[in-house]
């Protein structure tokens, strides 16, 4: 019998690169479809993996075929990036998404995964537990982006083609993509490197966290998932004992930083607050298995082992700058299809 192919798009991300090996252990075959803007070497050369070099804007029929499953994670990944590449943000998050839902209903896809984003709840009321059926308050671009995606996708269920939105907590933890602008990696790096951990104002702030290889397992968890339970349906990704303040969520991680560590709080108070209920994945015999400490554990061991460290590469929005920057001087001075060859 033949494999199983998942079509991955973003599947060089914080997010892709965890979940490709993840899959592949799991007996699928893999189509990763990216930019590798990071590098296609954060994916590993494998039996059942199909590298496809390509914009999620430019998918067509002959991505989708031989398909079974698409795990959408292509995303311009974060609200910096969304507000100073906005209109690439509207392209890829939300019509390029919609479109590709679209092209995988017309091609024989059976099951569709949108992986979302719990920010479009914004800002809630003290007291407010959110829901999937809570009304949304979405703040910056990626989440409007996010949230019109699940509004043009949600609609193409039906009996023949089950979509899944997972509405995903702030994700930490270690990536071979790894990425230090997420708030505990970057209180993590931050609070080994220096012996300070900056926090924005004020730390009474709630936000819902989720694991990278949590959130994978439950775009995993989704794939086989009964399709009379999750078709058409909205799940919010993470658990309970993972929703903190901000202030109490720095002291989690300063207190497992093996070194004195001060926290020290900086700019304008940060609106964005929200707490949200996982009833309804953990319902279905999904749960999250690991918390904060574990993930600041596991990055401080691999930043003292040396082999990973913060770089450019490990900011989302200024490795986007960097590589836009590299794009206007190269243009500047390509005469003829090259530089110094011609």
């Amino acid at each position: 019998m033949s494999q199983r192919q998942i079509l991955v798009t973003g599947a060089g991300g914080y997010i892709g690169s965890v979940l490709v090996p993840m899959l592949l252990d799991a007996g699928y075959a893999v189509r990763a479809l990216d930019r590798f803007f990071f590098g296609k070497d954060l994916l590993p050369s494998r039996d059942g993996l199909e590298i496809v070099v390509e914009d999620n804007r430019k998918i067509d029929r002959s991505h989708l075929s031989n398909i079974e499953a698409v795990i959408d994670l292509a995303a311009m990944s974060n609200d910096p990036s969304g507000e100073l590449f906005q209109e690439a943000t509207w392209e890829i998050n939300h019509r390029a998404r919609g479109r590709t839902a679209s092209l995988a209903k017309e091609s024989g896809v059976k099951r569709y995964i949108l992986p979302s984003s719990c920010s479009i709840y914004g800002f809630q009321a003290d007291g407010v537990i959110a829901d999937e059926t809570s009304p949304t308050n979405p703040l910056t671009t990626y989440a409007r982006a996010n949230e019109l995606a699940e509004k043009d996708i949600l609609p193409l269920a039906d009996e023949g083609f089950c979509v899944v939105v997972l509405r995903q907590s702030t994700v930490y933890g270690l990536s071979p993509r790894m990425r230090f602008d997420l708030a505990i990696n970057g209180m993590t790096y931050g609070a080994w490197k220096t012996g300070r951990l900056p926090l924005m104002r004020d730390g009474s702030q709630w936000r819902p966290m989720v694991h990278v290889r949590d959130t994978a397992s439950a775009q995993v968890f989704m794939l086989d998932a009964d399709r009379s339970r999750v078709n058409g349906q909205i799940f919010n990704v993470g658990s309970a004992d993972n929703v903190y303040r901000i202030g109490d969520l720095g002291k989690i991680v300063a207190d497992t930083i093996p070194k004195d560590v001060d926290i020290e709080w900086y700019g304008d108070p940060d609106h964005r607050s929200y707490r949200v209920a996982f009833d309804k994945i953990e319902s279905l015999g999904w749960k999250a298995q690991r918390s904060a400490i574990d993930g600041v554990e596991e990055i401080v061991e691999a930043l003292e082992a040396g082999s990973i460290d913060r770089t450019v590469k490990t900011i989302t929005l200024e490795w986007y700058k960097e590589l836009s920057a590299w794009h206007e001087r190269i243009r500047e001075m390509e005469m003829y299809g090259g530089i110094i060859n011609l």
